[in-house]
């Protein structure tokens, strides 16, 4: 069941308008500028999407249920609602703009890049990766000149290397399917951007990633109820 307790919401400023997110929890979020509501893999056991406005946009990563929940989907969809997913997302779904690694797009105003996100070291039991490259996708999302980054499930792969200018990063902290602490700090000192958010961390222990972040005073690691 879902627990009805208020959820926190940052405002950071763009050239393009003030721009709102609301951590709804595990790797679910809610992105506002200017009125148009974008929402992020949306999964129904941390929030009440009946309760949450109409989606203008939905962004889902990869197709494993807890990033694109069908329920949940179907809760905040509408008619007009544009839905942005990997491959087999859109196969799940039946619809949407279907993005593979490397894509850029302009949709509905804002420049979205599909980049890739899979796992190196982790592996499943029959060692076949828990997200296996070319399937899922990170997303960078442009408003005006801020760039944010959603990582997806990945670990700190060689691609992070070629990204530039990430004012917002948020990047997955879920053992055994993401990365550890040391992992994400590896990965915010390549890309280096100006606000760090952990994300979808589950049980990981987020005070550790604070300690081995401490020296890099460019990067403000923010916490946030995003278990």
């Amino acid at each position: 069941m879902v627990a009805e307790t208020p959820f926190e919401t940052d405002l950071l400023p763009t050239s393009v308008g003030e721009l709102s997110i609301t951590f709804l929890g595990h790797a679910s979020l809610l992105m506002v500028l200017n009125g148009k509501h974008i929402f992020i893999d949306p999964f129904g056991q941390v929030a009440n999407y009946s309760k949450l406005p109409k989606a203008d946009m939905i962004l889902s990563t990869h197709e494993h249920f807890d990033h694109l929940d069908l329920q949940a989907l179907a809760a905040i969809r509408t008619p007009t609602t544009i839905l942005v997913l990997n491959p087999a997302g859109a196969s799940q779904v039946g619809s949407g703009i279907a993005m593979r690694n490397g894509d850029i797009q302009t949709v509905d105003g804002i420049q979205i890049e599909a980049v890739p996100a899979y796992n190196i070291v982790h592996t499943r039991e029959d060692g076949q990766p828990f997200h296996p490259k070319g399937v899922g996708n990170g997303y960078i999302l442009t408003f005006g000149e801020t760039r944010v980054y959603l990582a997806g499930d990945t670990e700190n792969i060689p691609e992070m290397k070629a990204l530039r200018d990430i004012a917002i990063a948020f990047l997955p902290m879920n053992l055994p399917y993401t990365m550890t602490p040391e992992m994400v700090a590896d990965a915010a000192k390549t890309i280096q951007p100006r606000i760090l958010y952990p994300y979808h961390y589950g049980n990981t222990d987020v005070s550790r990633l604070v300690d081995l972040l401490e020296l890099e005073k460019g990067i403000e690691v923010r916490i946030r109820k995003l278990a």
